[in-house]
């Protein structure tokens, strides 16, 4: 089913209403979960959250090219919408963002506009719980610019099996033994981070999940302190890394940041990670340069 929205949805009501159904969601992967493909046409981009977005995550501002991870934030209220309905069969509190996909055919203008399109593509068991998959696009012109899969995991009691996971289109581009071990990526940077980093974000991106905004509002859910978004995580490293026009690139998210902090940004070829104290690792990543 499709359903065309005329503008985008407001997060915190979204936020509010997937806290309450939240505690009556009983997560498990073969649940029956939302179809619907919500579209946003004639999309414009606000430039001024857009600076402080490039501000926030170290990217160049003034620059016509949206950063490759903007899109992201421009979909996610649809993503909420959906994530937080009724028939979403994981609760929205406690969901983490475990991984991203994106694939960019060609740059993005910040002056262009866009129709976004946002669906929950699988429900997948995990060792830890119930995995959801969500795919958002962006089209311009007709033609398909920029795409993404974000994995959400609920986590729940299991078996402690997981599914194997289904072919991707990366696998067409990248020949890889997901078994192989890799020595640590050479450290190029150091970035102490302040302890607003959230609330900036926040207010960038619009997510402002209060896991990120203070630590009284993290300790309800179980951090010690406020953690960092971890698409900032990613937006930072990407805007130190560089990426080129036409791109795949993937990201998982390994371990929360913890605001404020020290943290190591390590990269070798296109390859980058973010490590903290003992070379723990917070996030991977992998850089594909594709033909335009």
């Amino acid at each position: 089913m499709q359903t065309t929205l005329t503008r985008s949805p407001a997060l915190g009501p979204l936020l509010a209403r997937g806290a309450l159904l939240s505690p009556f969601k009983r997560p498990r992967p073969d649940a029956d979960y939302p179809r619907t493909r919500l579209e946003l046409p004639g999309v414009r981009i606000d430039l001024t959250r857009l600076a402080a977005y490039e501000r926030v995550c170290g990217f160049p501002t003034g620059d016509d090219s949206l950063p490759v991870t903007y899109p992201h934030v421009l979909g996610f209220p649809l993503a909420m919408r959906l994530m937080s309905g009724r028939d979403f069969p994981l609760p929205l509190l406690g969901l983490v963002h475990t991984s991203i996909e994106i694939t960019r055919h060609t740059a993005l203008t910040a002056t262009g506009e866009y129709e976004l399109a946002v669906y929950v593509d699988e429900l997948a068991p995990h060792r830890r719980g119930t995995e959801a998959g969500v795919v958002t696009s962006v089209r311009s012109g007709g033609q398909v610019v920029w795409e993404s899969r974000s994995t959400y995991l609920a986590r729940h009691r299991t078996d402690g099996r997981q599914a194997a996971p289904p072919v991707k289109d990366i696998q067409k581009h990248v020949q890889k033994d997901a078994q192989e071990e890799r020595k640590p990526l050479p450290a190029l940077d150091e970035w102490r981070l302040a302890d607003d980093i959230g609330r900036r974000y926040g207010a960038a991106s619009g997510d402002r999940n209060p896991i990120h905004l203070h630590p009284l509002t993290a300790r309800l859910f179980g951090f010690p302190r406020a953690i960092a978004h971890g698409m900032w995580t990613v937006a930072r490293c990407l805007a130190a890394h560089g990426t080129p026009q036409a791109v795949l690139l993937r990201a998982e998210f390994k371990a929360p940041v913890l605001l404020p902090g020290t943290v190591t940004y390590a990269a070798e070829g296109g390859r980058f990670e973010l490590r903290g104290g003992g070379d723990r690792v917070h996030l991977a990543g992998e850089v594909y340069p594709l033909a335009s």
